[in-house]
Formats: C-alpha cells, sequence, structure tokens
C-alpha cells in the first residue's frame, strides 16, 4: 500500500496536557487496532519533545481514506499528508529522484527484499544488485543459518518466477530433451545435504593494494541444509549422447555488464566429470523450506565444494554440449589472474581454499580474567577440516577441539577453552587445515579480482 508521512501541529491552547479527556479520545482513534478498522496501517508515530509536533507514518489504499482517518486531529490542529517512500525504496530506487528506476515486473521488488535483508541482519554491501553478508559473530551456533541470514550474492535484478508455471529445460547432446516441471522434480528420489557455499571474492576488502568488485568482510559464506535431487538422475533420464562432456546452467537473472551492448544472462558451466565429482544436486528446499527468491527460487544448483558462483541460483536451462561453457561469468570473470616472474598467469576459480574464521571473540570484544572459549568455524572445497590451531598475542600454536563429526562439505565447528591471566591487548589468530594437507597461508596471494583470500583470521580483543 501506498506510503504517507503525516505532520499534526496543535496549537498552544489545544495542547493535550490541557484536556486529559480530549488527549485519551485522541490516542485511542489513533491505536493500531482503531486505524485498521478505518483502512490504515499505522508504522509509527512520535511527538517531537518540547514542541507540539505529531508525526505519524501510516499506509493506506489510497490518500482519501487516510485523510477521512485524521479528521479528528484536524479538529484540533493543521495537518500535512506527504506521500512518501522506506527509506529501501528510496535507496533502491537510485536516490532521491522524483522518478523510481523502473523495475521489471517479473522481477522481485527491490525495495522489499533489501528491506527484509536488513532487518535480519545482514550487512548491504550494494541494493542493486542486493548484496549482502552474514554477521561473523552468527556463522557459528546452529547447524545451518537461518534463511533470513544466509548471506547473499546478485549480480542482476532478483527473478520473480512462478512455481507452478516454471519448467526447466534440459537439451542438446541427450537422446531425450526434457522440459520438467516442479511437481515432476518433487516426485523424483529427494537428496537431503548440508553444504556450506562461500562468494569467492570473500576477504577481497583485506587484500592490499585494494582490487575491484564488491568489497566483501568475511561473512561471504553461510550453510544450509539443501534438498533436491541428484543432477545425475536427471541427466540420466534426458539419456546422454556420445560426445556429451559439458554442461551449461543458465538462470534467469540477466543484465547489462560493461563492454557489452546486448543483456547478458547469468550462465556457469562444469563437465560431466566434475557433476560426478561433487555429486551436484538440483536444490527446492532450503533448511526445510522452499528456496525463497533471494535464494533461486524455484530451483537452483548445488555444488558442494566449489565457490558459489557454480550454484547458479533461478535455474532454467541445462545445455549438454561437446565445448566447455564460453558465457561471459564463466570466460571473463572469477578467474585468478597473477603477474608472476614477470609472465601473466590465469587460473579459473573452482574448489574453495581452506579457512577458519573467529567468530568468538568478536573484534574489539571486551573479555573477563579467567577461563573463556576462543570458537568458529573451519571449512574447505577439498576434504573434511583436519585440524585448527589457534595463537594467542603471538604465542605458540596450540590445536583446537573439533565439534562434532569431520564433515567434507559444510563447515566443521571448533573452540580452544584457554585461560586469559594478562590484562590488556589480545591478539587472536585462527589458521586450519584439512584432511589434503592444504593449510591457510600468513598472507593469500594478491590477484587481479581479489578472489579466494584465505588469510589467517586475526580478531583484536582486550582482557579486562
Amino acid at each position: 500500500m501506498p506510503l504517507f508521512i503525516v505532520h499534526h501541529h496543535r496549537s498552544h491552547e489545544a495542547f493535550l496536557a490541557r484536556d486529559p479527556v480530549k488527549g485519551a479520545t485522541l490516542l485511542n482513534h489513533l491505536s493500531r487496532p482503531n486505524a485498521a478498522r478505518h483502512g490504515v496501517l499505522i508504522k509509527g508515530e512520535a511527538v517531537a519533545q518540547g514542541s507540539h509536533l505529531l508525526v505519524l507514518i501510516a499506509e493506506a489504499a489510497d490518500e482519501a481514506i487516510l485523510q477521512a482517518f485524521l479528521a479528528p486531529l484536524r479538529e484540533a490542529g493543521d495537518v500535512d499528508v506527504m506521500p512518501a517512500v522506506t527509506f529501501a525504496a528510496m535507496v533502491s530506487s537510485g536516490g532521491c529522484a522524483e522518478h523510481p528506476v523502473d523495475v521489471s515486473a517479473d522481477t522481485l521488488d527491490l525495495a522489499d527484499a533489501c528491506q527484509d535483508a536488513a532487518e535480519a541482519g545482514l550487512l548491504i554491501h550494494s541494493v542493486n544488485p542486493l548484496n549482502g553478508e552474514t554477521s561473523v559473530p552468527d556463522l557459528a551456533g546452529g547447524a545451518v543459518m537461518p534463511n533470513g541470514r544466509f548471506y547473499l550474492r546478485n549480480h542482476f535484478d532478483i527473478p520473480a518466477l512462478g512455481g507452478d508455471t516454471y519448467r526447466l529445460s534440459i537439451g542438446g547432446l541427450v537422446e531425450r530433451p526434457l522440459e520438467l516441471s516442479m511437481r515432476e522434480l518433487h516426485n523424483l528420489h529427494a537428496e537431503t545435504r548440508v553444504v556450506t557455499l562461500e562468494c569467492a571474492g570473500n576477504g577481497r576488502s583485506l587484500f592490499d593494494p585494494a582490487v575491484p568488485g564488491e568489497a566483501w568482510g568475511l561473512g561471504a559464506v553461510s550453510t544450509a541444509e539443501w534438498t533436491g535431487v541428484r543432477l545425475m538422475d536427471v541427466l540420466e533420464r534426458a539419456g546422454l549422447r556420445a560426445g556429451a562432456s559439458e554442461l551449461t546452467f543458465r538462470g534467469a537473472d540477466s543484465g547489462v555488464v560493461d563492454g557489452h551492448d546486448a543483456p547478458v544472462r547469468f550462465e556457469r558451466g562444469l563437465s560431466l566429470e566434475q557433476v560426478r565429482e561433487t555429486d551436484a544436486i538440483l536444490a527446492y528446499d532450503m533448511n526445510g523450506e522452499p528456496l525463497s527468491p533471494l535464494h533461486g527460487y524455484p530451483l537452483r544448483l548445488i555444488v558442494p565444494g566449489w565457490y558459489a558462483v557454480a550454484s547458479v541460483k533461478w535455474l532454467t536451462e541445462i545445455s549438454v554440449t561437446d565445448q566447455a561453457c564460453d558465457a561471459y561469468y564463466q570466460a571473463e570473470k572469477y578467474w585468478y589472474e597473477w603477474t608472476r616472474n614477470g609472465h601473466d598467469e590465469r587460473a579459473q576459480v573452482k574448489l574453495m581454499n581452506v579457512r577458519a574464521l573467529i567468530s568468538s571473540p568478536g573484534e574489539g570484544e571486551s573479555l573477563s580474567r579467567g577461563d573463556t572459549a576462543i570458537r568458529g568455524v573451519a571449512w574447505s572445497g577439498t576434504g573434511a577440516i583436519s585440524r585448527v590451531d589457534v595463537s594467542l598475542n603471538g604465542g605458540p600454536w596450540r590445536e583446537a577441539r573439533l565439534v562434532g563429526e569431520r564433515r567434507h562439505s559444510a563447515w566443521q565447528w571448533w573452540e580452544l577453552i584457554t585461560r586469559l591471566e594478562e590484562i590488556g591487548p589480545l591478539t587472536v589468530r585462527a589458521r586450519a587445515t584439512d584432511m589434503t594437507g592444504r593449510t591457510q597461508p600468513e598472507r593469500a596471494e594478491w590477484n587481479r579480482l581479489g578472489y579466494g583470500n584465505n588469510s589467517i583470521h586475526s580478531v583484536a580483543a582486550r582482557v579486562l
């Protein structure tokens, strides 16, 4: 419904303190239940201290309904009604311009999505596209990250797809091209996996010198329980023809990128060998609920172990070919690019690097002397975590306890119970090692696009 701001100015003579009965009557009239009976939703109200100004934020189907509701206020003073938008709507439309940016009817309302993400506690990096990271202290706790606090990474507007009309197209080098509805996908054997997804740019803001791209801190990572069907099961239903070796996954999201005149769709590719190795799934549920539009409704790809760019959201097409995908986000983005010994080198972003994050204590937190618990999460794309080591104030590395069973595709909780004796600054560092022997470096190698930063995490706290 349209949003309005109401200013009600009362004269000194009509001030409510001089007539408590009228004040109570007006209070009852402005109550939310009474306003709702008049077709008005009161979002907030306040009286500026030391003044006779009442400010209301209200929603109504149109201004006439609101004006009728405000009649009792008009009898006691002046009433000004101004059309308004939420701050999220203003930011998402590009600023305070009178004419907001046009948004396709087939995309999610950006203002609502931004408001929901901010209220869930995500740190918003950009509104259009909507990108937000999870608070690092929120990373440890439950088995999975609640859906609302699961980080968001988008490149374009968020598609608004209808589940009833949705079809997943599978074509190319297959014996039987398929157009699968959600009902048909739900009728196939379901698999449930706990999988950690991390943006390849997580930690980008920590590279020095600075690199282009979304300036992620350390919270562009989350874990969820995903339910869907094995990708290989679906491909076997279609029947792979001779020569089939590569797959291209196309999402419904698209937009304009630098250097391209026509809109670009979000597409990524995997080889059949990679699909088999990762046992990727086509997910329709997240933490026991249908995928939300923010996370790829009604269907997305989940590729365990790989950086999340491979886990295409709003999946609409799978093309089976004998040629590697050469789409924009495969060929031009998501590559490590270095200059080594005077020569330019590049390698594709694939498996997640090994990494540990400290969730407690938080940056700048004050701790009491005595026993305390250092906690966090660790993960890797090439194997389960074998150990996490913690160092306090530059002291020797001490092995932390891994909590729960070792996991291959999801993060591992860890903790170190220690005693803090010295008052003053405290620097906590943590590094992870996986079952393949990979260990976090002191400093990750700088690369031009800022991917894969898995430098040892350090937190500055204080002991009181």
